[in-house]
């Protein structure tokens, strides 16, 4: 396929691998994060880990939008389908796994007799309530920037339409805050110092907002940030080009994804966020705590289809399961295998901590592609592929 397979050519990425360990400086260590969960996914299941020189480490980030949903919200979802029998309340796949107070999940709540259904888009939960206009039909809304368009989209049809049987739950957060709470110093104090040298920039995340937000970051905290796809040579390409920052003292916002993110993103998409939804006083995150203006919620003009303001929903928050190191992990101050729960109780078919549940959980990526060999015994009671022989700019 077309823009796929090239990007994963075995023989350019040992090229990439050679190239990388000529370029590193064997003097010093590199630490960089990938913020998104896609890339999380792309290094585990491509082994890219193991192409990398010993001493370039990656750190998987809080990018993963199921991860960093916190328990309180799926609570507060789950009692809004338990207590009215006249709700459908749909969401992502993923989302309906994610371990929630007293045992539950939304897919558990189903099984206790809630009308819990899962969808692929916002426009099926529409769909939906068009379908069954006696019902209430509730969407749980989750995700970064990617998927918050789409949610603003369904709004906007349910207002234009009337259509009364009709709200969301928003949840939707955003990339920027997430970065700067990992290295703002009270943040990292904290919550648990972590040394980064610098980023990964997410790719799908990127093609709507573009690369210009992540330029005051990046001067501000000395961080260079390289914007990647999701292919491995994506992926090795951009670890090269901030190994190369590193190494002459550069902090600069780099686009190895130019085949589909501009500086500026995409206006139209921004356009109908704006219209719709506006920005949280603050927003509390797994693993982060409560960030300011760090999410989403629905403006007041669409007020008759915030599914928080129609039910009356109120949010509590609640720590997660004492054993459980997804916050850690979100951080990037552990890894999956620091988790006494990791491949134990804690499996993709039982999740105990949402960072397994998804995909793009770094736990579940570990485990799917058998990054856990060094687990410990618990007793639990670019328009082309990168060139690696060409210089880049």
């Amino acid at each position: 396929m077309k823009y796929v397979d090239e990007f994963r050519d075995g023989a350019l990425a040992t090229g990439l691998a050679r190239a990388l360990a000529r370029e590193v400086d064997p003097g010093r260590d590199y630490a960089f994060m990938e913020f998104c969960g896609g890339h999380t996914h792309a290094i585990s299941r491509y082994g890219v880990a193991d192409l990398l020189p010993p001493n370039v480490r990656m750190i998987h980030g809080p990018g993963c939008p199921v991860c960093v949903l916190p328990i309180g919200r799926v609570d507060m979802a789950i009692g809004l389908a338990l207590a009215r029998p006249e709700v459908i309340l749909c969401s992502y796949g993923d989302c309906l796994r994610v371990p929630a107070s007293d045992g539950l999940s939304l897919l558990k709540a189903k099984a206790r007799g809630a009308d819990v259904r899962m969808v692929y888009s916002a426009a099926d939960a529409l769909a939906l309530a068009v379908r069954e206009p006696a019902r209430e039909v509730v969407f749980f809304a989750i995700g970064f920037e990617t998927t918050t368009p789409p949610t603003a989209l369904v709004l906007r049809e349910a207002a234009t339409r009337r259509l009364a049987n009709f709200s969301v739950i928003c949840n939707h957060v955003l990339t920027p805050p997430a970065i700067t709470a990992i290295l703002d110093s009270p943040a990292a104090s904290r919550l648990g110092a972590l040394h980064l040298d610098g980023f990964i920039g997410p790719a799908h995340v990127s093609t709507l907002i573009g690369s210009r937000p992540y330029e005051a970051f990046a001067a501000r905290y000395r961080k260079p940030v390289v914007i990647a796809g999701f292919e491995p040579l994506d992926v090795m390409q951009a670890i090269r080009m901030l190994v190369r920052q590193v190494d002459t003292g550069r902090a600069e916002v780099e686009n190895e994804f130019t085949r589909a993110v501009v500086r500026d993103g995409n206006p139209k998409a921004q356009a109908i966020v704006s219209e719709v939804l506006a920005l949280r006083d603050e927003f509390e995150w797994r693993g982060l705590g409560v960030l300011a203006r760090s999410a989403l919620r629905i403006r007041p003009a669409f007020a008759p289809w915030d599914a928080e303001a129609k039910f009356g929903l109120d949010y509590r928050p609640v720590p997660d399961h004492r054993a459980c190191e997804c916050g850690a992990i979100l951080r990037g101050v552990k890894k999956p295998t620091d988790c006494k729960l990791f491949g134990t109780v804690c499996t993709p078919e039982t999740p105990m901590g949402s960072c397994m549940v998804s995909s793009e959980g770094a736990c579940a990526a570990h485990y799917n592609y058998g990054r856990f060999r060094d687990v410990p015994v618990h007793v639990v009671g670019t328009s082309a592929p990168p060139n690696p022989d060409q210089e880049t700019a």
